[in-house]
């Protein structure tokens, strides 16, 4: 799942972006200062922070320094200072995008969902589940090194699954988003490539778990 940290001082702004993260599907964690931040970026895996520049102990620009030096995570800064030369100020230290206080949480979380969107485009991402491993921008798929005969269609399958792993997936929320919202298909087209796919996945095809009831589930 994708986890945000939220840096900043006052605890009301925390609790609304928390709870607007949470309602986006991502999980979400706090910290009150620049200090604790470095402290949770250092010990956690994030995907985006989202940062204040006016906080005690140490400010976001000093913070955002530190956390480029620790790991590369997109960074949103939050301020109630609109001077041209803040926000030019903290794009030169590659912070991803600047908000303006005071701010609509929805609009920040349509922001945060740029921000991630625009870094996964720039990874290319090798992801490895024991002897399976799936080349997200080459959408090919190896299985203990042999490459896996998928149709695009099972690729798409599973790559939004990966992307969504661990998360219980109904059939009708894979008809819209692997087939697209125009498509009025039935369950069984689900079913039926998830049986593909499993078949093609070999002694892996356990990482596809169905959910009673409900649709199946990428577990890692």
């Amino acid at each position: 799942m994708t986890r945000i940290l939220i840096v900043d001082d006052e605890q009301s702004i925390r609790e609304v972006v928390r709870e607007y993260a949470q309602l986006n599907g991502y999980e979400a964690d706090e910290a009150a200062d620049g200090l604790q931040a470095l402290d949770k970026v250092t010990d956690n895996d994030y995907d985006c922070v989202i940062l204040d520049v006016m906080m005690p102990k140490l400010d976001g620009f000093s913070a955002c320094k530190q956390i480029k030096k620790i790991k590369k995570i997109p960074i949103i800064m939050l301020s109630a200072r609109q001077e041209e030369y803040d926000k030019l100020f903290g794009f030169e230290l590659g912070v991803d995008d600047y908000v303006v206080k005071p701010f609509s949480p929805k609009e920040l979380m349509a922001r945060v969902k740029v921000v991630l969107d625009r870094s996964r485009k720039h990874e290319n991402e090798i992801l490895k589940f024991d002897g399976l491993v799936i080349d997200v921008e080459g959408r090919s798929v190896t299985v203990d090194g042999e490459k896996a005969n998928l149709t695009p269609k099972e690729i798409d399958l599973l790559l939004y699954m990966v992307k969504n792993r661990n998360i219980a997936l109904s059939r009708t929320n894979l008809l819209e988003k692997v087939w697209d919202y125009d498509y009025f298909g039935d369950d069984r087209t689900v079913d039926t490539h998830v049986k593909m796919l499993r078949h093609n996945l070999g002694k892996y095809r356990d990482h596809i778990v169905t959910v009673r009831g409900m649709g199946y589930k990428f577990e890692a």
